[in-house]
């Protein structure tokens, strides 16, 4: 074989070997990317909730705000409605009260629990009804992220650097 033969053939090789891999790759399901996205946020929000730390979380950055416990707490809020929704149940947003909780262990807790509660949720869902609606999930996902922007916005003012933000050490 020749130098151009050899190249020829190694290319071919590559080639098929990359049309084979991405044949292999296929897009997650609905089912699969609410699931990701759903643990995605509240994984970071989760993080935040563990590392904040405890003496400030009755910080607010104005008195017309709620505090970052109070935020978990309304967060921990819309979990619960995810699940229950997500079950089929009639329900309407109940909204926690952030009183109920006195300490950053409470408040983790609560959080850690309904975020167990929705993924036990998410995982009984039949898939076919993510091809239909993606309710209550997205819209969960949604507040969710938004108020995960809102801590961002809450360390940065206490001079931290929220978890996801910070270096990847191994």
């Amino acid at each position: 074989m020749n130098r151009n033969s050899k190249s020829a053939s190694v290319i071919l090789l590559f080639a098929a070997a990359s049309a084979a891999a991405q044949q292999q790759r296929q897009p997650p399901t609905p089912a699969q990317a609410i699931s990701g996205n759903f643990a995605s946020v509240n994984k970071r929000l989760l993080d935040m909730a563990e590392d904040f730390p405890a003496d400030k979380y009755a910080y607010r950055p104005a008195k017309e705000s709620r505090s970052f416990g109070e935020v978990i707490v309304h967060v921990i809020s819309g979990n619960i409605y995810a699940s229950k929704a997500g079950r089929g149940d009639k329900v309407s947003w109940d909204e926690l009260d952030p009183k109920s909780y006195k300490t950053k262990a409470e408040i983790v807790a609560a959080l850690q629990k309904s975020i167990a509660d929705a993924n036990a949720t998410l995982k009984a869902v039949p898939e076919d009804r993510f091809t239909k609606t993606l309710s209550p999930w997205i819209d969960v996902m949604e507040h969710a992220a938004e108020h995960y922007g809102q801590l961002v916005v809450y360390y940065r003012a206490n001079g931290m650097v929220p978890p996801a933000s910070r270096p990847k050490t191994n």
